[in-house]
């Protein structure tokens, strides 16, 4: 794997980066109880297979993230930590254990993603649309964000998830054009963009996100974030990629965070309505108080 030249992989974490310990506020006895109920209803979340910094903090407020269709993934981006190889099949009871779960979590805003199944005829969109259901029948006023693969440019399958009708549509472009080859090479940015234009057009609001400290230049993220404006994508979030193993890419720079506040701002400027900006922040980080801002 490609790994591109990195003066900033070695440094040192800078301090905007080094979290205290009274922001991790779960105690390991809930982190512990709460992943036995995960375990015992064979769930995943995103926030433990991707290694996610946030994870102590999330996990006390009424938001969670929950990993569909297994823990494997048929891709291997070299950013991610979600394991990658052969596929298992298919839970059919997934769907009606989320929403249990989320109900006795008294969870108010609730993110679902999965790993990529280009295996799978459709790509999961059935089980995200199934998912959707349980959830709607079990907490009918809770807010339902979905973050979704590119479906392989499958638009079909597409439509199965839009008629689902969650209240938010998440399609991660993840990084600038120049980088995808070495970050995301089985993804494809136009594919991508189009699959948040039909969401947009279908009436949904779009959401995208990408890592910055790949190496890519503040010109280029400016040129995404106008070509995110122009499909319609309507909230966005950017935050500081971390390496997170030495299998992984490593940091080519860490981001300052003047830098991640003048992209907020000229991400709006450019019409996105809501661009959460920050070091810290991930695709589905405060993604409940993202679309309370949102829909205010």
């Amino acid at each position: 794997m490609p790994e591109p030249k990195s003066p900033g992989a070695h440094k040192r974490l800078p301090e905007w980066l080094r979290r205290p310990p009274s922001r991790l506020n779960t105690r390991p006895s809930e982190l512990h109880g709460l992943k036995k109920t995960l375990r015992n209803r064979k769930l995943a979340t995103v926030c433990e297979s991707a290694r996610c910094p946030n994870i102590g903090e999330c996990f006390t407020t009424p938001t969670a993230t929950f990993m569909i269709l297994g823990e494997i993934c048929t891709r291997s981006c070299a950013f991610c930590n979600v394991e990658g190889g052969v596929s298992t099949p298919v839970d059919p009871n997934e769907p009606q254990n989320i929403a249990q779960t989320a109900l006795e979590m008294g969870l108010k805003h609730v993110v679902i993603t999965s790993v990529t199944r280009d295996d799978l005829l459709d790509g999961g969109a059935s089980q995200f649309a199934l998912t959707i259901q349980a959830i709607r029948d079990t907490i009918p006023r809770i807010g339902i964000e979905l973050l979704v693969p590119d479906f392989h440019g499958d638009f079909s399958a597409l439509e199965t998830v839009i008629e689902g009708r969650p209240d938010i549509l998440n399609h991660n472009l993840e990084t600038v054009p120049s980088l995808y080859s070495v970050v995301r090479p089985q993804g494809d940015y136009e594919r991508s963009l189009t699959l948040l234009r039909r969401a947009c057009e279908a009436g949904l609001p779009a959401k995208s996100g990408i890592m910055v400290g790949l190496g890519e230049t503040a010109e280029e993220v400016r040129a995404l974030m106008a070509d995110l404006a122009a499909v319609g994508c309507s909230m966005m979030t950017i935050g500081q990629y971390l390496r997170p193993t030495r299998e992984n890419l490593p940091v080519v720079d860490y981001i300052e965070p003047e830098l991640f506040e003048k992209y907020a701002e000229y991400g709006r400027s450019a019409g996105i309505k809501e661009v959460y900006s920050g070091p810290m922040v991930r695709s589905s980080y405060n993604a409940g108080e993202l679309w309370k801002n949102f829909t205010e």
